[in-house]
């Protein structure tokens, strides 16, 4: 019980209110274009209808943003990477070198006085290239050195390979790697541009050094092989590539690619009125708003701020002060105002990210405005639809910069978007839907694309993506939809057209329990659905509630007179006041039953307010009779309520009440029927049981001649058939 209550706090809360509408339009503050977008926006072709544009400052003109970008990058791909020659590390080379001779040298000897059985400790080369130098070394002193090479010969070459190698440069980069076929090379403070061909990569230096040993070796490919590798190992890069000297290399070109195509002179003008808009002139009234903001300082940016916020406050003003004096419902109900500030804010970031696309396309057709439209529609009502695509629509304009032409337009496909799901029954609206946000979509295009001189491959295109939208927005539409209903518990057309179809379980028990309710129910659905048309209110939701208001009935269908096969009823031998509360409970029980079948609160409601707090008059008139009016409580016999709040439950209570009653005329006929629905309703008017309806008497009125209409006909008299007194007698015996 706590919890409902806090629930219901917290749905109703005046702070949280406020709080959902500070928080919304503060994102679309921050979605709102810095300030040297805020003036109204030009378009390439249209017509300056304002007065003669003078700067009232020098400034640049800008290139637009994709060139500009583009003249960067380009930039940055001129760049040259930038190498450091590093000679020192050549002396390191060559005396890494020649002290692991010395060493390798003398491991070598110890190895051959050992005959094999001492290994060298960390060779560097392999296996075999080291085998083949030590068989070098045993034959210096078989043979003559004269016609031998020895190992110091050996390392004398390969020494000279690793200088001949540094002589020219060795790079650490692959040369196919390197696009451009010229290098930056830095020595110290200086920086010099080289071929790359001047350089030795790793394939290179490799090839370099077999074709200088073969000069030596001659075709002696296992010892070539065996030395190349040899001096391979000692090769270290002389000339490294730095990846923070090229990126700063890469900004600096890209800090010299310059913003501005020229320069507007202060007083200067920049277009006449009546001048057509040109793609030069457009980048300089765009060049001249972003100078203006640059030259705002903070203190303005703040004003400027203000400025959004009350932009955003008074667009939204109008649908706040909509649902505050004519949708209750929505105002009072947190949880739907969330829904609204979503749907708002979805669209709004929708925009927000489109503007962000440098594209040339009409990308800005692709915001799926009709779909919050129809959204807002199916999920409250046209008006809340038709009144919300509006302030969209402006607070579209505003976020791309005042484009109050896209708003108009889309107003047009909005509208006509909610007009086509206005009065739901079947999800194939969908085809509608997408013909009419089209047709609207091209009104505003063709329209306004003929005010500008637009061509027509500009008007084509952007007919394509309106179409696009047109299709995209109905699908989104239908398809989120389910997903609203379930997130935030709201009960839509959808939902009643489901409630409606008879096979429902709760339906077909009363049919099964309680036929006499059964048919009851149906009745009034006709009744109220039919005077719902009449006075504006829901007609499917008058006509689902009447389906379901005594399905309490079905626990104890005995105690009902619609129920009753024969002539004895069970209260012959009840108290007045236990019948007046088996009576009474069939509310409790249909509260139970809606409740445990999750009926949706919008037809729970029509469960005790089909009753509002009357009196079982007729138990309580026979108690009075029997017990006397002071010894009897009339609370005994009171419903608990509460009284209908709302046209469709307050119709429920008239139709339930006349629809009985008439049912109860022993001889009915036109003027006894009316006399009888006229006492009924002033009967029920007297005792305040519509004070929380919204009704007025010109609505009783056309409620009172639309029941009329209806029990009239279901009561007219009939003639008898020939022998109908015959046929109505049992002749079972007869037959007999």
């Amino acid at each position: 019980m706590v919890n409902e209550e806090v629930k219901s706090n917290i749905r109703k809360s005046l702070r949280i209110k406020i709080l959902l509408l500070i928080v919304t339009i503060v994102l679309f503050v921050g979605m709102f274009p810095k300030g040297e977008s805020l003036e109204s926006e030009v378009t390439i072709g249209s017509v300056w209808i304002q007065e003669d544009l003078i700067a009232t400052m020098t400034f640049e003109v800008l290139k637009d943003k994709e060139t500009y970008l583009s003249e960067k990058q380009k930039a940055a791909k001129n760049v040259f990477m930038v190498f450091v020659r590093k000679d020192d590390e050549i002396s390191k080379s060559i005396d890494s070198m020649e002290s692991y001779n010395e060493w390798l040298l003398s491991e070598i000897d110890k190895t051959i006085r050992s005959r094999g059985q001492y290994s060298i400790a960390n060779p560097l080369i392999s296996p075999h290239s080291l085998e083949e130098i030590i068989n070098i070394r045993k034959t210096e002193n078989q043979f003559s050195s004269q016609s031998r090479i020895t190992l110091n010969d050996i390392f004398r070459i390969s020494t000279n390979a690793l200088n001949r190698i540094y002589r020219k440069g060795y790079i650490n980069v692959n040369l196919d790697d390197i696009k451009h076929d010229t290098l930056a090379v830095r020595e110290g403070k200086f920086e010099r541009l080289i071929p790359k061909d001047s350089f030795f990569d790793a394939d290179g230096a490799v090839k370099e050094i077999n074709e200088y040993l073969r000069i030596y070796f001659g075709e002696r490919s296992e010892l070539i092989s065996a030395v190349a590798e040899y001096v391979t190992y000692f090769l270290i890069p002389t000339i490294e590539y730095s990846e923070n000297l090229t990126n700063s290399a890469k900004e600096i070109a890209m800090d010299r690619i310059s913003r501005n195509l020229g320069i507007v002179n202060e007083n200067e003008r920049i277009i006449a009125k009546h001048n057509r808009i040109t793609p030069e002139i457009k980048q300089k009234i765009d060049s001249y708003r972003t100078a203006r903001g640059e030259l705002s300082g903070s203190w303005w940016r703040y004003w400027q701020s203000l400025g959004k916020f009350l932009h955003i406050v008074i667009v939204l003003a109008p649908i706040v002060i909509y649902i505050y004096l004519f949708r209750p419902k929505i105002y009072n109900d947190n949880l739907k105002i969330l829904l609204i500030c979503i749907i708002f804010l979805y669209i709004g970031f929708l925009t927000f990210l489109i503007q962000k696309l440098n594209v040339n396309s009409p990308v800005h057709f692709l915001i799926v405005l009709p779909m919050a439209s129809m959204l807002l529609t199916i999920v409250f009502d046209s008006r809340v639809g038709f009144y919300s695509t509006i302030v969209l629509a402006l607070i579209i304009a505003g976020l791309r910069g005042n484009d109050y032409v896209f708003a108009a337009t889309n107003i047009i496909a909005g509208a006509l978007g909610a007009y086509t799901v206005r009065d739901l029954r079947n999800r194939t609206q969908i085809f509608r839907s997408f013909f009419y946000i089209l047709i609207g979509y091209l009104m505003g295009i063709i329209a306004f694309g003929l005010e500008r001189f637009a061509t027509w491959d500009q008007m084509l295109m952007d007919s394509a993506f309106a179409a696009s939208n047109a299709l995209i927005s109905p699908v989104f539409t239908f398809g989120m939809i389910i997903f609203i209903e379930k997130a935030f518990k709201i009960t839509t057309e959808f939902t009643l057209l489901e409630l409606s179809d008879l096979n429902n379980p709760l339906l077909k028990n009363l049919l099964k329990y309680a036929p006499g309710t059964y048919t009851h129910s149906m009745t009034i659905g006709s009744l109220v659905e039919n005077a719902a048309v009449k006075i504006n209110a829901n007609p499917l939701l008058a006509r689902v509630g009447a389906y379901y208001h005594d399905i309490g009935k079905m626990t104890d269908p005995d105690g009902f007179t619609e129920n009753q096969m024969d002539h004895k009823s069970k209260h012959e031998d009840l108290e007045p006041k236990e019948s007046a509360r088996l009576i009474i409970e069939h509310v409790k029980e249909g509260l139970s039953l809606a409740e445990r079948h999750k009926l949706p609160r919008e037809i729970i409601d029509f469960i005790p307010m089909h009753h509002g707090t009357m009196t079982v008059s007729f138990f309580y008139a026979k108690a009075v009779e029997k017990y006397g009016k002071e010894n009897v409580n009339i609370e005994d016999f009171r419903y608990p309520g509460p009284k209908p709040n709302s046209k469709e439950t307050a119709l429920l209570m008239l139709a339930d009440a006349c629809e009985s009653a008439v049912r109860s005329i022993e001889d009915p006929d036109p003027k006894k029927i009316e006399n009888m629905v006229d006492n009924l309703i002033n009967n029920r008017v007297e005792e305040g049981q519509l004070a929380n309806a919204p009704l007025t008497f010109s609505d009783l009125t056309k409620i009172k001649e639309s029941f009329l209409s209806i029990l009239q006909s279901q009561h007219h008299r009939r003639i008898k058939y020939p022998q109908q007194e015959e046929l109505e007698k049992d002749n079972s015996r007869k037959e007999g």
